[in-house]
């Protein structure tokens, strides 16, 4: 068995969302294990930087966009992927987006817009690469679901339920394509360390309460997500599937914390 079942040498993987926050993390992180990692995301330039620099690691990439909303995109992608590779054997699905507002006055068009991004993408992402996966008898597919998949977070409710239904996916995907060579888990990250978060939490008192939810007390660094995706990526996580891997500090294990 041995810890070499965490190598990712020969692995080739498809992260979309990977061109900024925790998809552009998970990418480089796939690749200093080994696997070669094309990171996909709408915008060329920020793809382009990613792919670099995963080929400054030593692993191969490429450099192409898509948009989970368009299917066409996404196949296009793993057409790529079989011409450069000959195979996708890990896709992390990190694309998507929030918007804060009361649930009152949330306009439909802009719930709709949200759930066809993190949910309807998460799964067309699943149907396109899943099908190549199914003929391969082999694959690993990493969602990124929430806190809010579990708990309720203030005027964020088409985020939760978009999450909610990520990790519901998750499983549901995970029974059915288990007898094919499949693992189908997700990670569930806490609050994180980015620019944005930055800016919304510093000194808030949203970013207290946040603060004082979570057990370590801090916000996470990116980097803390890189072992999760690499273990759910890997040979060691074989009969692992179905399972959403919480990194967040502790919070959803919060009750009273002094």
């Amino acid at each position: 068995m041995g810890y070499s079942r965490l190598e990712l040498n020969g692995k080739v993987a498809v992260v979309i969302g990977g061109s900024s926050g925790i998809g552009r993390t998970i990418a480089r992180g796939l690749a200093e294990a080994g696997a070669d990692v094309v990171p996909s995301a709408r915008r060329l330039e920020q793809v382009e930087a990613v792919a670099a620099e995963i080929e400054e690691l030593g692993s191969r990439s490429l450099r192409l966009t898509s948009d989970v909303t368009d299917r066409s995109s996404l196949e296009t992608l793993l057409r790529a992927a079989l011409e450069a590779f000959g195979k996708v054997d890990i896709l992390v699905n990190s694309a998507g987006y929030n918007q804060r507002a009361p649930t009152l006055d949330f306009p439909e068009a802009d719930w709709n817009r949200l759930i066809d991004t993190n949910l309807n993408g998460t799964l067309r992402a699943c149907q396109v690469f899943g099908a190549h996966m199914i003929e391969r008898r082999y694959g690993r597919i990493i969602n990124v679901a929430s806190l809010g998949s579990f708990l309720a977070l203030f005027e964020v409710a088409a985020y939760c339920a978009s999450k909610a239904g990520v990790t519901s996916l998750t499983k549901s995907l995970a029974i059915e394509w288990a007898r094919h060579g499949i693992c189908v888990n997700a990670i569930a990250p806490g609050y994180f360390r980015t620019a944005l978060t930055e800016k919304i939490f510093k000194e808030t008192t949203r970013g207290e309460e946040v603060l004082m939810r979570t057990p370590m007390r801090r916000f996470g660094e990116l980097e803390e997500l890189v072992g999760a995706a690499i273990f759910l990526a890997s040979d060691a996580a074989s009969f692992v599937t179905g399972s959403i891997l919480a990194v967040d500090g502790g919070y959803l294990a919060s009750g009273v914390n002094q």
